[in-house]
């Protein structure tokens, strides 16, 4: 049995390269935290942008231990204070010691209210289900501490 590595694939139109550049004038929610004995960073961030006709691009960050990556692209709608939010994570991942890669679909729903103060609502990945609150907050968590992409 080998060892999977994450490397995610994205077809979001914009450079993603530098998440804070990417994130700066999106509306960011978090829950993420640093876990108190492991060190692992856990939860979810949304970075939405919206558009007009009540549309959407969201950026969806899930950590799971350490840095998030560039965040899944997705596209939704916002109506009444109410998000909707469906696509597809792509993720490439490589199979050690074979370095065999496998690409893995996972279908990514988000549904819940938001508003200035926080998003509540459900994330499903594929078959996981969970129930969130995220706060409104400045930036996302990668960003948090970068002095050269602060806002104001």
């Amino acid at each position: 049995m080998g060892v999977l590595a994450a490397a995610p694939a994205f077809a979001y139109t914009q450079s993603v390269s530098d998440p804070c550049v990417t994130t700066i004038n999106m509306q960011v929610y978090s829950n993420v935290f640093v876990h108190r004995y492991t060190g692992d960073l856990l939860g979810y961030e949304l970075a939405i942008k919206r558009k007009s006709n009540n549309e959407a691009d969201v950026l969806l960050y899930v950590y799971e231990g350490g840095a998030a990556g560039d965040g899944i692209p997705l596209s939704g709608q916002i109506s009444h204070n109410r998000l909707y939010v469906t696509g597809t994570w792509v993720e490439r991942l490589t199979e050690y010691p074979s370095k065999k890669e496998i690409v893995q679909k996972q279908a990514v729903d988000i549904h819940g209210t938001l508003d200035f103060a926080a998003f509540q609502g459900k994330i499903t990945i594929g078959e996981s289900v969970e129930q969130v609150r995220l706060k409104h907050v400045k930036t996302i968590f990668f960003c948090k501490n970068s002095s050269q992409h602060s806002r104001n």
